[in-house]
């Protein structure tokens, strides 16, 4: 329990990093700082080079090439931001030695409780040990397990400069959990040619594909008067709201889809009778099936106008990032050589379509490849998060295997 990779771990999960979605700087909060400046400094008393920090918290180095053929640089990234959905501060996080298969109680005193009848993936993790929380605080897993093997992967190459490897990059960002991580990370500067994201999941984890996405924000303007002499008068906004969302196909909700079926989700309102806000996410697998789920949601806006007057209702639709797969295909050597390096572990590959998005997604469209291997982390942004200390050890034995196999390939 006590080798390099769970101290570090813990270690990172004492710093409050939680980003901030309403924030227009990057980062998000001021104290993601702190974890960057840690992971500069311990990059640099490790031997990498190139170690650098930029003015928006970006963490970047270099692992040297061992040898002199050239093979593609491969990159390593993980976030540094904890979620906002629920609080990070003082973490306390309860170990569990050699998991027994029952209820794990995290809080006594709040009654909060652990248990495989709701979180059944706890039943794989049976004689193995578990990092949990005390029921008070999210874990910090997500992201600081990927961010925690990256380093001990890093130090052990350093330390080993016998491994034969080419050029290896590592990335830390910001903000990842309020959808802004990829924004400035520089891809020309950061010089790999392809890369992985290490961010939650089971071990065996490969992700390369995930939704397209749409944020659509709705502004309703209603008329506000009188209720005893409304008779009509009055245009209640938040009915108006409740109209739109009646026009939306009922089965396509998150609540009713799964797998590669995409939905519609309203995720806040916030109004009056005068002016009613609406904030609706759009996901889809399937590129066509993503637009014309726009356009359908344009038409019933449009529609709406049409019968209450032409700017009732103001709609601001926006892509936020778009399936990696398409960018993923012309470099499939990729999740061939996570397979590989899991198979011969004893590790069963887990492919599955990501119903959400994730940095890798962004940077491949901006030019890098990159998909994203599991860490071992469980139930993310709450105080039900774990991780199994195994899982997190395999894990960097993955990531060994696939910069060994990475080596055996000719730079393109």
């Amino acid at each position: 329990m006590e080798s390099s990779l769970i101290t570090r771990f813990l270690r990172y999960i004492a710093i409050d990093t939680q980003s901030q979605p309403d924030a227009e700087a990057i980062p998000s909060t001021e104290k993601q700082f702190t974890l960057a400046h840690l992971l500069a400094d311990e990059l640099k008393s490790m031997g990498a080079a190139n170690v650098r920090i930029d003015e928006h918290a970006y963490v970047y180095a270099t692992i040297p090439a061992t040898i002199d053929r050239e093979v593609p640089v491969l990159g390593f990234i993980s976030h540094m931001d904890t979620s906002p959905d629920f609080p990070d501060g003082c973490t306390n996080p309860r170990i569990i030695r050699s998991y027994d298969g029952g209820v794990i109680v995290l809080n006594e005193e709040l009654g909060v409780t652990l248990d495989p009848e709701q979180y059944p993936a706890l039943l794989d993790y049976v004689g193995q040990d578990l990092i949990a929380t005390d029921g008070t605080t999210l874990l910090g897993g997500d992201d600081k397990a990927g961010i925690a093997e990256i380093m001990t992967l890093a130090e052990h190459l350093l330390k080993h400069p016998e491994i034969p490897h080419g050029t290896i990059q590592i990335g830390f960002t910001p903000d990842e959990e309020v959808g802004r991580g990829a924004d400035l990370f520089d891809v020309e500067g950061f010089g790999a040619d392809v890369a992985y994201t290490m961010d939650g999941g089971a071990v065996g984890g490969i992700d390369f594909e995930n939704f397209n996405a749409a944020a659509a924000d709705v502004t309703v303007h209603g008329l506000s008067i009188h209720p005893g002499s409304a008779k009509g008068k009055m245009k209640n906004a938040i009915l108006m709201a409740m109209e739109l969302q009646n026009m939306l196909p009922a089965a396509e909700n998150p609540m009713y889809t799964e797998g590669y079926e995409g939905f519609y989700h309203l995720n806040d309102i916030d109004g009056s009778v005068e002016t009613t806000k609406v904030h609706y996410i759009i996901r889809d697998h399937d590129r066509e099936k993503f637009t014309q789920k726009k356009e359908y949601f344009t038409r019933a806006v449009e529609y709406l106008n049409q019968k209450y007057g032409e700017g009732t209702f103001e709609l601001k639709l926006r892509d936020s990032y778009y399936n990696m797969k398409e960018k993923i295909a012309p470099h499939m050597y990729l999740i061939d050589l996570a397979k590989d390096a899991m198979q011969q572990l004893g590790v069963e590959p887990i492919i599955s379509p990501i119903r959400g998005g994730t940095d890798g997604a962004r940077l491949s469209f901006m030019g890098l490849p990159c998909p994203n291997l599991g860490t071992g982390d469980h139930n993310g942004h709450g105080k039900y998060e774990f991780v199994c200390v195994q899982s997190m050890e395999q894990t960097v034995e993955i990531m060994e295997k696939i910069v060994e196999g990475i080596t055996r390939i000719s730079r393109r």
